[in-house]
Order: C-alpha cells, then structure tokens, then sequence
C-alpha cells in the first residue's frame, strides 16, 4: 500500500492528526522505502541483465566487425555467468523480486562502448566486494569476461 499523503504535504495544508495517524504514516513511509530499496545483489543482477541487451544493442549497431564479434562473445557468455550467480544467491538467499530497468544507449562509437565497459567492471568490484566466496568466485569469472572484452575493443582492430 503506497502512502499518498506525505508530511510536507499535511504542514502545508495546516492539517492537525493525530499521533496514531503520524505514527501509521511513518510506517508506510517506512515500508514504502524498504520496497523500493536494493540490495547489492539485485543491483547487480538488474545491471547484468540490462548489459545482455546493451551489449547486444552495440553488437547490432557497429560497423566493425571486431567490436561485433568482442560484444556476440560477451553477450552470449554473460548469460550462463549471470545464471549461476543469480541461481546460486537464490539457494541460499531469497528469490530476487526487484529487478531494475535502465535505459539503453544507441552506439555511438568505440570509446562510448570501452566506457560502458570500464564503468560496468567497477561497478561489478563495488556492488560484490561483501559478497561470500562462492558468488565472489563467478563475479571474478563475469570480471574475465570483462577484461576479456575490453581487451578485445582496446587491441584488436
């Protein structure tokens, strides 16, 4: 249940309630956050699906034909990568239910797509620096691919 009224709304209106009422505000306020909130790993889940098709938008819209086929490899492969991390937080955690979608790009040029790339893999350390060693194990495989990627952009023409 989403809270429609919010405080700055009741002082501007010069509205009094009573403190049963603030108090039941509050707590869908309260509530309201924590449904919005993420978690690291649904963060990072959201960015890895959302870099499937990001990735997979540049591989279409390239006219290299190294960059097309550095960005097939990684969007193929990130797929079973991203799979077992989630499937394997899954077990031991619960389902995750707040996936968040971003925006994608349209591919400009080289640089913008060796930028998204840098940005992900750091990214990528951040949201997983707390994570336990059995996900931290295939984070640092998703990091191969990345590096792997960016190699592949930066060196080979």
């Amino acid at each position: 249940m989403k809270c429609s009224i919010d405080l700055v709304n009741l002082i501007n209106m010069k509205k009094t309630i009573t403190e049963s009422q603030l108090q039941e505000l509050i707590r869908l306020k309260l509530r309201e956050q924590e449904e919005t909130s993420v978690s690291p790993m649904e963060e990072l889940a959201s960015r890895l699906v959302h870099s499937q098709t990001q990735t997979h938008i540049f591989h279409l819209q390239t006219g290299s034909y190294a960059e097309h086929k550095a960005l097939q490899k990684y969007y193929e492969s990130i797929d079973g990568l991203m799979d077992s991390l989630i499937e394997s937080y899954q077990g031991e955690n619960d389902i995750i239910r707040n996936y968040k979608s971003y925006s994608m790009d349209n591919y400009d040029s080289k640089e913008q797509v060796i930028e998204y790339f840098e940005e992900l893999i750091n990214l990528v350390r951040s949201l997983s620096e707390d994570f336990p060693s059995y996900l931290k194990n295939i984070v640092d495989e998703i990091e191969v691919l990345i590096n792997s990627t960016l190699y592949k952009l930066k060196r080979l023409n």
